[in-house]
Parts: C-alpha cells; structure tokens; sequence
C-alpha cells in the first residue's frame, strides 16, 4: 500500500463489560479502496463509528499523519472524513436537492466560495439525482436512496469516505451499478473504506482486504489474492471452487 491517509492501530471498542473489537489495526492508503468483510455482529460497523468519533476507543487512529482520537466527531468530518451510515439518514421530506447542498454545508460554515462547486461533479456521477432533484428524498427508491446519500456525502469534498453497506437491501442490477461508482472515486483521488456483507462485490472494486470475526481480525492482504483464498471463498463468496473466484476477478 501507499502511504496511508488512515492509520488504525490495535483498537479496542466496548460496549459496557463486552469487548465488540479486540485489537484491530487497518490502514487505508490514499486514494485506494479498501474493504472490510465478515459476517453479522463481527464489529464492522463498530469499527467506522470508532473512527468517526461516535464510540469511544482505545488504540491509535491517525488520519494524514496526526492523531484523531481526542477529536469529537464534527472536528473529523471538518477534517475531511466522510461517514455514509447503514440507515442513510436523509431528510425524507426535503428534495434531492436540498438533501445534497446538506452535505456543503461545512463548507458554507467555514465560508468556502466554491462550497456549490461538487454539485455538477456529484450530478454526473449520479444521472438519476439530477433527473430528480426536485423529488422529496422519501419517495426515491431504495438505490436511488443510497446513490443520493454517498452524493451528500461528497458534497463535503471528503478525503476519506467510509461506507457502511452500501449494498444492504438493493436489487443486484442497482447494487452492480452502486459498486461501478464506487470503483470510479479511486480515480478521483477519494479514498474509500468499505463495510461489506457483500464480499464478492466489495473485493471486485477494492485493493486491499481486511477479514473480520467476532471482533477480531482473522485475514488480511490484496483484494484479488483474498478473492481465491480458500476460507473466503467457503464462508463469505459462497462458491465451492477457487477457480470460480479466479474467473470472477479475471
């Protein structure tokens, strides 16, 4: 990996007397796509609510080289840390418009001229919004949903963009097109860490893979040698063969 924009090392999260993660260290280099996988209850989420200062941790989270842990969560999203949550959570009443200039807001605070100027990048990237900016946010598809809140979150022009399963909940076609997009940020310099029951899509797009269990890291290294790993492949893709997982990430 490059040099990493995030560095978590050997972090622990407790909900009361219950140890939700045990040790885990990632990192995420800038500009890469990063996934982490494992099963319901593995501590996933835990993992980027910890990161993005809604837990209380213990360990080293470095984002750009300083320490964050003593930052609350809107002096990490000032910093350039994004957060998509599993709920999504948009204003269902409000147009997909208003919903998307939400997410310049920061940038309006801290008195950005240009806080407007990812609107036509963000409309590019997501088609559909534009068609339907004038929509109240509540009566959007479930995909249509998802696409608009990675787009809010973009609005902040994010360095770093952490998604919490994107996939959960959409029809394959949308959740193929959801991945697409993901894989396109690489290009633009956004650096993704990815929450995924979907492991087949995740290590499609990403570059580096982490395996979670029962709050401890289990498996880790590049995407493409974690798709033919023979655990992987038997507990998370669902295939028999590590053929097939060779084919699929030919």
């Amino acid at each position: 990996m490059n040099t990493p924009i995030l560095t978590v090392d050997s972090l622990r999260v407790c909900y009361g007397k219950v140890e939700a993660i045990n040790d885990i260290s990632v990192k995420v280099a800038a500009g890469s796509i990063v996934s982490v996988i494992g099963p319901n209850g593995a501590g996933k989420s835990t993992l980027l609510n910890a990161i993005i200062g809604m837990l209380p941790s213990r360990g080293g989270i470095t984002y750009e080289g300083n320490p964050i842990n003593d930052m609350d969560v809107e002096e990490r999203v000032q910093a350039g840390i994004a957060l998509v949550p599993e709920t999504r959570e948009l204003f269902a009443e409000m147009s997909v418009k208003d919903n998307l200039l939400l997410g310049s807001f920061r940038r309006y605070r801290q008195r950005d001229k240009d806080y407007l100027s990812q609107l036509d990048w963000v409309y590019q990237l997501f088609p559909r919004l534009k068609e339907r900016e004038v929509q109240a946010a509540g009566t959007m598809s479930g995909g249509e949903r998802q696409m608009l809140a990675i787009g809010r979150a973009l609005m902040g022009k994010p360095r770093l963009l952490m998604l919490d399963e994107p996939s959960l909940g959409l029809a394959p076609l949308i959740v193929k097109e959801i991945f697409s997009i993901i894989s396109g940020l690489r290009d633009t310099g956004v650096a993704t860490l990815l929450i995924e029951q979907n492991a087949r899509a995740a290590l499609q797009v990403s570059d580096y893979g982490y395996v979670i269990e029962t709050g401890s890291l289990v498996l880790e290294g590049a995407a493409r040698d974690l798709a033919v790993n023979p655990k992987v492949i038997e507990t998370y893709l669902g295939i028999g063969k590590a053929k097939h997982a060779e084919a699929l990430m030919s």
